[in-house]
């Protein structure tokens, strides 16, 4: 018995030795780009500090990575919970989808944070200057507010 726990043991070892060197890729895109919602919606500098500091490592073209992003397999489950948050909502892209879904989006964002859903509890548990405070969801609140108007959608 003791043998095949040490043999597990060491075939673990090694596994966790191989899977170092296979990097998964980085979301390193620019950190704003012309399609960025910021660009397309009025966006007071507020608002997008709160935006670039609780909201587009995971909703945006650009991440900036902590050190132990380099160790798998933490690497690989940053990248996918990356993934799941880009196909969620992209702050890089928003502005390109129609005006019936930028609406959609702006609500759920409203929703998310007065939930307080977003930012991830995994997430303020490391990076704790992420956190919302009441006062940063209102006015999180306030401008998707003022967004939907500016945008014009019509129900």
């Amino acid at each position: 018995m003791h043998r095949i726990i040490r043999k597990i043991l060491i075939f673990l070892l090694v596994a966790l030795i191989v899977i170092q060197f296979i990097r998964p890729a980085r979301n390193s895109g620019a950190a704003e780009s012309p399609t960025d919602i910021t660009h397309y919606v009025q966006t007071p500098d507020t608002v997008l500090h709160i935006l670039q500091t609780s909201c587009y490592d995971c909703h945006s073209n650009h991440t900036d990575y902590p050190w132990y992003t380099n160790i798998n397999p933490v690497g690989f489950w940053l990248r996918s919970h990356i993934n799941d948050g880009k196909e969620a909502i992209n702050f890089s892209d928003l502005s390109l989808l129609s005006k019936k879904k930028l609406d959609h989006r702006f609500g759920d964002i409203a929703e998310e944070v007065e939930k307080r859903d977003m930012p991830l509890t995994s997430y303020t548990l490391i990076h704790r200057y992420a956190k919302l405070d009441d006062g940063q969801i209102r006015l999180i609140k306030s401008w998707t507010e003022t967004a939907r108007k500016e945008i014009g959608y019509q129900k």
